[in-house]
């Protein structure tokens, strides 16, 4: 059973704001996964930081710093040494933005679709088969930052048939969602997610999954009666 506590292990599940404070459904479909899979995990409940992503991104770099290490600080005092993290805007932060931001970054950083499907290969944890085809959006800091391709899809494929849209990977593209657009232009935001959903429905597809809970709450609004499953939803 998963150490639900402040204190104690090394594994650090950071489910990020949007998730904690917006998709908290999303938060308790991890948890539950890191628990079947079997990893001990803390969680840092009411002392949970920002990345600092949003704010790097406005172009803050120094207060952007000053959360990078107000974080470590935290994490180093309660033994982190792994964070695992839902949110590819997160996983983006700290695994390329804090080598930079905070000196003797030492923690290893992992999306938690990669812990999923190295336990998925171990034989520790299965998704539904729901025996359907099924589409996926990449979120764009999970795959053009991040390069993380392949594990959503290796989980997906043990649940339905992957039915790629026109555009993906390092191509795909973006939900019209993230970086603000949907605050300040939020009808160009919706334009964008009806022109990825419309992808997706030419693929014949029953389903349109993602792994980011912006690009997941940002297309489901925008569905036009195609399912969206975030990729937690599979299980």
């Amino acid at each position: 059973m998963s150490i639900l506590n402040l204190f104690g292990g090394n594994t650090l599940y950071y489910p990020g704001c949007l998730t904690k404070f917006v998709a908290k459904d999303l938060e308790e479909n991890y948890k539950k996964i890191l628990n079947k899979i079997g990893i001990d995990f803390i969680i840092l409940k009411d002392l949970e930081v920002c990345c600092g992503n949003p704010v790097l991104n406005a172009g803050h770099e120094e207060e952007a710093r000053e959360l990078a290490e107000k974080n470590f600080k935290m994490f180093k005092a309660r033994g982190v040494k792994r964070i695992i993290t839902n949110c590819p805007a997160c996983f983006h932060m700290f695994k390329t933005n804090y080598p930079k931001l905070v000196e003797k970054w030492n923690i290893k950083v992992e999306h938690i679709t990669q812990t999923i499907a190295d336990a998925i290969k171990k034989g520790k944890i299965n998704p539904k088969e729901l025996g359907i085809d099924i589409t996926y959006h990449d979120p764009c800091h999970l795959g053009r930052y991040g390069q993380v391709y392949e594990e959503p899809r290796e989980i997906i494929k043990k649940s339905g048939n992957l039915k790629e849209m026109k555009l993906t990977k390092n191509y795909s593209f973006c939900c019209g969602g993230g970086s603000g657009v949907k605050s300040n232009q939020p009808e160009l935001a919706k334009s964008i997610a009806k022109e990825r959903v419309k992808m997706a429905k030419e693929t014949k597809a029953k389903v349109l999954c993602t792994s980011c809970p912006m690009c997941y709450l940002h297309l489901k609004e925008n569905s036009e009666g195609l399912e969206v499953k975030e990729i937690s939803e599979l299980f």
